[in-house]
């Protein structure tokens, strides 16, 4: 099958009629062809959604709020569906697409068609100088939402439904890898009737589909999510443009274990950390740093736990470690885990390729657990993004507090301890954007979400995505 641009409200095929290769990492097929757009089709998007914003910008919040929560029950009524093909693109096995991705995707638009009929601006009264200040916030106009493959569907949606309630029109561009839900989520939209060009979804490769939308004057603001390199370039080519940028990038997040924390919910939580949709989350826990004193029961029985994780084919429905996203993806883990080898690591479990009975192409590998004996090797400061860990033990405070800290990255921190004083010391000198105490990835929509140094730009969710996708405009009234 093809899988087409959504522009002004249709499906249509680039128009140079290039077309790239849609692989299902399961059984390592092409299953699709999807567009290889070029500057004219985002040319295409960028007018479109030009002529739309005029009206969009000035629709009642009451009647964005009814279309993006129409979004979400028809995403919800077709959980089955799109959980299917969230799977079938991505590797995640179906259990995981169908509990937590489209539910949350369904989620996003709810929650911020709810907020956007709450999102309050500012009054100042000058009292003594009969004068008012107060706060508009108006939409930026056309903006570019580039989303990654780790999390398709979800993190497309959280970049485009709080744009497009904050009354802009979106040029979008989804994964090349995983571009089948977002191609979905066309129909969606038109169905819950969102008006055309509000949102216009190109596909394409980054280096030109992505470049394109980066560099295009007419979109005002860029929200990225992805690598620290690509981050790097997108800054560089839209700084001087004076685009508004968000970006959230890559991490390399410490797991820090007391020997004072609830230890089998600590056990459970870490495997979930460590794992989930098979590493690939840019906040799953890949350092793990355990006090000293229980660090050998922690390993016996880590690893006891890692080696009973089920690598098998998404479909089924006892499979715990699905297929990696594409064949390039799992060499690049599995390069990874040979330099933890020659950096003198002891590869405690996993480390191997399987081989799926009926799926022998897929790009399947077992969950890996590799022990460490310093901070400053490459598996503990560069991302790998897979289903790979390091585990190492500390002595104190102060020292684990130092290891954790040293790295470019700065995403989020996992901390696990039931001392009050250790949480509150801990939790403000960790340099990261996201702190978890005594659990992982418990996930409020109105707070901030984002990270600092290499871990990005800006701030998602809440009220901070409403601030980004509008523009503060100060009116004084003197009476």
């Amino acid at each position: 099958m093809n899988i087409q641009n959504y522009i002004n409200g249709q499906f249509q095929n680039p128009i140079q009629d290039k077309w790239l290769d849609n692989y299902c990492p399961a059984n390592g097929e092409i299953y699709s062809q999807i567009p290889n757009s070029s500057k004219d089709d985002v040319e295409n998007a960028c007018k479109s959604a030009k002529t739309a914003f005029s009206s969009w910008s000035h629709t009642t919040l009451e009647e964005r709020s009814r279309i993006l929560i129409k979004i979400s029950e028809l995403l919800e009524i077709n959980l089955q569906r799109f959980a299917e093909v969230e799977s079938k693109d991505n590797g995640k096995p179906i259990s995981l697409a169908k509990s937590v991705d489209i539910p949350r995707a369904a989620s996003n638009f709810r929650f911020f068609g709810n907020a956007i009929t709450q999102f309050a601006s500012e009054s100042h009264e000058s009292v003594g100088h009969d004068a008012i200040n107060y706060t508009l916030r108006q939409p930026i106009g056309v903006v570019g939402c580039i989303s990654p493959w780790n999390l398709p569907l979800y993190l497309f949606t959280w970049k485009i439904a709080p744009a497009i309630a904050a009354g802009n029109c979106v040029v979008a561009k989804p994964s090349e890898v995983t571009p089948m839900t977002a191609y979905l989520l066309g129909e969606i939209c038109n169905e819950a009737g969102l008006p055309k060009g509000v949102l216009n979804i190109v596909h394409g490769l980054g280096a030109t589909t992505g470049q394109a939308i980066v560099e295009h004057p007419d979109i005002k603001a860029i929200s990225f999510t992805g690598g620290t390199a690509t981050g790097a370039h997108i800054a560089k080519v839209a700084a001087p443009m004076f685009k508004k940028l968000s970006l959230e990038l890559g991490g390399k997040n410490p797991n820090i274990i007391f020997a004072d924390c609830d230890y089998d919910d600590m056990l459970e939580t870490t495997i979930r950390s460590s794992f989930a949709n098979q590493g690939q989350i840019c906040l799953c826990g890949s350092r793990i740093f355990v006090e000293a004193s229980i660090y050998n029961k922690f390993k016996n029985d880590f690893v006891e736990k890692v080696k009973a994780l089920k690598t098998g084919h998404p479909s089924e429905s006892n499979t715990n470690i699905g297929a990696l996203v594409s064949k390039s993806h799992m060499e690049k883990v599995i390069e990874y885990i040979e330099i933890a080898k020659k950096e003198n690591g002891t590869i405690l479990c996993g480390g191997n390729k399987v081989i799926v009975k009926g799926y022998e192409n897929g790009y399947y590998l077992e969950p890996t657990v590799i022990e460490v004996s310093t901070n400053e090797c490459r598996v503990n400061q560069e991302e790998i993004f897979g289903p790979v860990v390091t585990i190492m033990p500390f002595k104190t405070e102060e020292d684990v507090l130092q290891m954790a800290n040293k790295v470019k990255y700065g995403l989020s921190a996992t901390l696990w301890t039931n001392d009050l004083k250790r949480t509150m010391r801990m939790s403000n000198k960790l340099q990261a954007g996201i702190i978890w105490v005594n659990t992982w990835m418990m996930r409020d929509l109105r707070t901030p979400f984002g990270g600092v140094k290499a871990s990005g730009v800006g701030r998602e969710g809440g009220f901070e995505a409403l601030r980004f996708f509008t523009e503060a405009k100060n009116v004084c009234i003197k009476y």
